[in-house]
């Protein structure tokens, strides 16, 4: 059956599209314990796909293990994300999502990500062209505004999203200058599914299945991000946490356990020089708080071969357990 954000199970679970982080290793090691949950990937550049970047090409491989898998694309030409959802769907991509939402200083400078924001007549063109030109389903993740939330405006800017074809639209509770500071705020976003007849995805804080289910109220689901550094089992709780019919018995894995899977299916995605020299940040958030968590962050940030890792994993489980 050919994926629709209109007929997949309710409340929807969604892990965030989140650069050096959710490549294909992340998601396969979500999706084994939590294999519901709807993975995005890290949002890649129309533009590089429309010229046939190799680089990009490698962020939207996807193993069958991940599907449905949203790919997220972001630019500002409206015929490069045409170009660019036909090469992510050629490659298994169900779905396109569109970032409106980025706050990183150099992909503003470039007009891209939430930089939209401020020019609502291309972000509704890209959304018609792309939706126009393609068979998946165009859905688009943005946030409360770029300097202040305006609710006039915000409203506006969604509802032409909604009318330019966008089948979802997932909001983060911040604004750009925000980034990712303070609190995020999801009263506009309940708000905006009472205006609108589209799916809508709330993002921003959660960090736990409780947070999940008091955030949710009238929306069509959440989505997960940064509480999942070093904690990817965090999807597996919060999706059975919505749906406790469907909670596992089989034993979950030990954090080193799950450190060691996870370098496994990063070598197998990226080679062992790449992979090694990417799964650092995610050590020191897996043993991030452990006894002598500094020193040994000194240490997992320098890794460079499976071998070394495996062994400082094993030292840190020996030494967790005196």
């Amino acid at each position: 059956m050919k994926f629709s954000w209109t007929n997949i199970d309710r409340p929807i679970v969604a892990l965030a599209p989140m650069e050096g982080y959710t490549d294909s290793a992340f998601r396969q090691l979500v999706k084994l314990y939590a294999p519901s949950v709807i993975c995005f990937t890290e949002f890649t550049s129309a533009d590089a796909l429309k010229y046939n970047s190799k680089v990009s090409k490698n962020k939207i491989n996807i193993d069958p293990l991940e599907q449905p898998v949203i790919v997220q694309l972001f630019g500002k030409h409206p015929d490069h994300f045409v170009e660019a959802a036909k090469q992510a769907e050629a490659m298994g991509a169900v779905a396109i999502d569109i970032n409106m939402g980025c706050p990183a200083k150099k992909v503003i400078a470039s007009k891209h990500g939430s930089a939209l924001l401020k020019n609502p007549d291309l972000a509704t063109e890209i959304v018609h062209n792309l939706v126009q030109n393609t068979s998946l389903d165009v859905s688009v993740k943005t946030r409360l505004g770029f300097s202040e939330f305006n609710e006039k405006y915000f409203y506006s800017f969604c509802k032409n999203l909604a009318q330019a074809g966008a089948k979802l639209l997932t909001i983060h509770g911040r604004t750009t200058r925000q980034g990712y500071s303070g609190k995020a705020n999801w009263e506009p976003i309940y708000k905006l599914k009472e205006r609108l007849n589209i799916p809508i995805i709330g993002n921003g804080d959660i960090d736990s299945p409780k947070t999940a289910i008091e955030r949710l109220k009238n929306l069509d689901g959440i989505m997960v991000g940064r509480a999942t550094f070093g904690n990817p089992l965090i999807m597996k709780h919060i999706y059975e946490a919505f749906y406790p019919e469907k909670t596992s018995t089989a034993p979950l894995p030990s954090l080193f356990e799950l450190a060691k899977k996870h370098i496994d299916l990063s070598i197998k995605t990226k080679g062992e020089k790449r992979a090694m020299l990417e799964m650092r940040k995610h050590l020191a958030m897996y043993f991030k708080g452990f006894p002598h968590a500094a020193s040994y962050r000194n240490r997992l940030v320098r890794v460079s071969t499976q071998d070394e890792a495996m062994k400082l994993i094993n030292e840190i489980e020996e030494n967790s357990l005196i």
